[in-house]
Order: C-alpha cells, then sequence, then structure tokens
C-alpha cells in the first residue's frame, strides 16, 4: 500500500488529508495517510473557546462564500445546516477620523464608492480628497506593463488619491492583510480592481455599473460584502473538529506533538525525522505549513526552491476578546467594527463587534468585541508584553467606543509569524516556487503562503495537494 504523509495539521493540511480519503474510495485505491501535527491539537489558528457565555474566536470569525471551497466541503461534512450568516441589522462599518467613528458611506466597497450621494456626504474625507477620488471618472488606464501589478498604495494613489489610500484603503485592505500597502500587490489580492481600470477605465465608473447589475446587499450596506461572510453556530472550531472526526474514522493516522526535524528523498521516496526520533518512510509528502518552515525542510534537497521560499515574507497579530456589561459601552455598536487608519496612530488596527456581526456570541444584555494589532506597519505593538498591549488596547476602546466599566474578562491570542506578505511580483515567485516543486513530483505545497490567505483559499490548497500526490504517488 502506497503512503503519504501530511506534515501540518491546520486546515490546510486536515483538507489534504480529508480529499485523500475521498479520492481513494471514489477510485477504489487504499492509501495509507498519517498526519504530523507539531502542536498539541489540530486546527492551527483556527480556535473557538467558550468561557461564561461567551463564544470567542482566537483566530479568523468567518469565511466568505463567494469563494466556494469552504462551503461545499462543509456540506461533504454534512455539517452545512450549521452554517449561519451575519446578522441582517446593522451591516456596515466604521472608520476613525480625528478620535470618532465616521460610518463608512453606503456603497463604499474597500477602495470606490457605487452609490455617489452617500459619498458626497461622509465626513471621512476632505472636500478636496472628494475632488481627487472624483477625478478618477476622467483619468485614462495606465497601459498595461509585463505583468500588470503593482502595490496598493501605488494604484489607490493614482486612481484616487493620497487621502483615499490614507483613509480608507490602507485600514480597510491593508487590515485585512496586516500588510503595508506600499509593498501589498494588487494583483496577488484584489485583482479585480485592475481589472475595473482595463476593462472600464475608471474604478468609480466600474463599481457604479456593477452595482446595476448586482444588487444583492441591502440598503444601508458599507464596506465589505458582509451578507457573503459565514461562520458555523459554535465557531469556526466547528469545522477543523469535523474534519480531525472524518479523517480518523476513514483510517488517517494522526500524529500530534510530532515536529518534523528532517526531509530527506531517496531512490525510494522519502524519510521523515521527528522531534521525538522516529523516522517515517513515505511516498509523497504534503507540507501544509508555512513557507518558512518548509525551506527549512527544503534546504538541502534544493537549495533555489528554499530560497523562493524563504522570500515569502511574514508578520505578527494578535486577537483580543474584551467581554463587556452592555450597559458599560456607550456606543450603540450600530455596525460590525471598525478600521483604524495607521495616520491615527492608535495601537489597534481593527475592532469586530462580534456580538453584534453574529448571534449567539454573548449572553443577553453583554457584549463581546475582538480587537485586532500587530501587522507589518506596528510590530512593535505585537512585541510588547501581553499586559502592556492589553493595557493600549483597552484604552483605545474606551476613548472610541466610550466604554465606562471594566472589562468582564480579556483573552488574548498571540500570533507570530502568522500573516504571508504577498508582495509586487508574489505571483510570479509562486509560480516559480511552483515549477521546482513540480520537478519534484512527489511533494506538495498547501497553506496561506501562496495564493490566498482566507479559509477557502486554504482548503483549495489543501485539496489540490490531496490531488497531485494521489496521482504521482498512485501510478
Amino acid at each position: 500500500m502506497k503512503r503519504i504523509v501530511i506534515i501540518g495539521g491546520g486546515i490546510s493540511g486536515l483538507a489534504a488529508a480529508y480529499r485523500l480519503t475521498e479520492l481513494a474510495r471514489e477510485r477504489q485505491q487504499p492509501i495509507a495517510v498519517t498526519l504530523l501535527e507539531a502542536s498539541t491539537r489540530l486546527g492551527g489558528t483556527i480556535q473557538t473557546e467558550h468561557r461564561d457565555g461567551f463564544l470567542l474566536e482566537r483566530g479568523p470569525d468567518s469565511f466568505i462564500s463567494e469563494k466556494p471551497e469552504a462551503v461545499a466541503l462543509a456540506k461533504r461534512l454534512g455539517i452545512d445546516s450549521r452554517l449561519i450568516h451575519t446578522n441582517d441589522e446593522h451591516r456596515r462599518s466604521f472608520i476613525v477620523r480625528e478620535g470618532r467613528l465616521r460610518g463608512v458611506p453606503e456603497g463604499f466597497q474597500l477602495l470606490a464608492p457605487s452609490r455617489i450621494w452617500p459619498f458626497v456626504t461622509t465626513d471621512i474625507f476632505s472636500a478636496a480628497g472628494k475632488l481627487r477620488i472624483a477625478a478618477d471618472l476622467f483619468l485614462p488606464r495606465t497601459p498595461e506593463n509585463g505583468n500588470n501589478d503593482e502595490s496598493l498604495a501605488s494604484f489607490v494613489t493614482r486612481r484616487l488619491g493620497k487621502e483615499a489610500l490614507d483613509r480608507m484603503a490602507q485600514p480597510m485592505v491593508g487590515g485585512i492583510y496586516t500588510a503595508d500597502p506600499a509593498t501589498l500587490s494588487l494583483r496577488a489580492t484584489l485583482p479585480r480592481f485592475l481589472d475595473m481600470e482595463r476593462k472600464h477605465r475608471s474604478i468609480i465608473l466600474a463599481m457604479l455599473r456593477q452595482r446595476k447589475v448586482n444588487k444583492t446587499e441591502a440598503s444601508g450596506v458599507s464596506g465589505p460584502r458582509y451578507s457573503l461572510f459565514l461562520s458555523f453556530d459554535q465557531g469556526m472550531q466547528v469545522l477543523t473538529e469535523e474534519l480531525g472526526r472524518s479523517v480518523t474514522a476513514a483510517g488517517v493516522s494522526i500524529e500530534l506533538n510530532s515536529k518534523v526535524t528532517s526531509l530527506a528523498r531517496g531512490p525510494e521516496g522519502w524519510t521523515i525525522t521527528t522531534s521525538n526520533g522516529s523516522r517515517v518512510h513515505t511516498d509523497g509528502v504534503c507540507l501544509g505549513i508555512p513557507a518558512y518552515s518548509a525551506a527549512l525542510l527544503l534546504e538541502k534537497i534544493d537549495n533555489n526552491l528554499a530560497q523562493q521560499l524563504r522570500a515569502i515574507e511574514y508578520t505578527s497579530t494578535a486577537t483580543i476578546n474584551f467581554a463587556y456589561r452592555r450597559d458599560d459601552v456607550g456606543h450603540p455598536l450600530d455596525g460590525f467594527g471598525f478600521v483604524v487608519p495607521f495616520i491615527e496612530r492608535r495601537a489597534l488596527i481593527a475592532c469586530t463587534f462580534s456580538s453584534v456581526k453574529f448571534s449567539e456570541r454573548a449572553p443577553e444584555q453583554h457584549v463581546l468585541l475582538r480587537a485586532f494589532v500587530g501587522g507589518a506597519l506596528q510590530p512593535e505593538i505585537f512585541q510588547l508584553n501581553e499586559a502592556e498591549m492589553v493595557a493600549q488596547v483597552r484604552s483605545d476602546l474606551e476613548q472610541l467606543l466610550s466604554i465606562q466599566g471594566q472589562p468582564m474578562f480579556v483573552e488574548t491570542a498571540k500570533w507570530s509569524r502568522s500573516m504571508p506578505q504577498y508582495y509586487v511580483g508574489h505571483l510570479e515567485r509562486v509560480g516559480a516556487i511552483e515549477a521546482r516543486v513540480s520537478s519534484l513530483n512527489t511533494i506538495a505545497l498547501a497553506g496561506n503562503s501562496y495564493r490566498g490567505a482566507g479559509i477557502p483559499d486554504c482548503i483549495r490548497s489543501g485539496e489540490a495537494a490531496a490531488e497531485k500526490l494521489m496521482n504521482s504517488v498512485i501510478t
């Protein structure tokens, strides 16, 4: 019987393991699958905790349904009935300006408006800033270059102006990727805006036309397209726990506390050595780990590949959950959260009103807030000790949300080197990495380092790795 070993038990590795069991069943081709995870648990950054009636997400709290892989996987697992949408009320977000939360204009999506009057009346931009944004309607498209890629900062400044970058694009888009807009590749993260310019010349014109065609959002919506966001009734860990149960039931051997220390290639396959001294021989390997970890294992096999993997840099972030009594929070919380422009010089990047965004996240008359810190622009905040980090973030929340009382409790999760940075030229680098990996044949990469950082992207990468290995190992 052929064997495949998956290194890494996060969502990517679990998706790969589950897909291998499906393929083995579909093709009636038995295969031995082993999953090695360095930590004490499966799921990676997906962690849900329950405390005093609150549901706390230490990692991601949702995924977007526009990318179908997560929903499709939930259906195959039989847990799609446990999927929940964001609440219907208050599907809007805020941006901090001069110490106060300002509502994102209705119809404004990430970079540009799709409605004119809410944009004209917003107090997020100055009059000069609005005129510069409106100039996008008359600017010519830029001729395509070789790979048609540029940074978020370059694109937004060129089309919409510096104020649009500082006050909207940087916090809204840069916050998602915890990235520096001067280095973030638009082609690798939001290619639709580059395509808008190419097809429609003007970004605003493209948004206006798109709104006429697609009217899925109700009136009053601003910011991200919240109708597309999904979670599970008992949190995101529902998905990873069900994956763990399903692959175990299908015969996958899961070994926790098994950090891989070396990987060697021989004429008859691969040899994996773990920190507990065990040696595993296998026909195929899936590396569902960060690019820098994959580089360590591959440097003696293909140094050029290892160097390419190391070139993908990472930032560190922290998630802080604050539980409050509703009466202690003065802000109406009539939205799903807010983002903070870097130029505001606050400790936090963003805050989600978790108990407003999804149902059953807090007891009645209580509030759950999730704050985010660190990233490419504020690494010094992440480096603070936990007490100082919490103190600075709490001070910001008290000022911005008019909070008077003490939090009932605070839960902090620090994720070191957790967010890959998709620099300009990222897709070309990934293409070179994939070409080198392809030459090795019986090894595959999966995870958020390559072609998307969201949960559906990770699932897609894990499933693609499984199919590649099944095809190359089973001849």
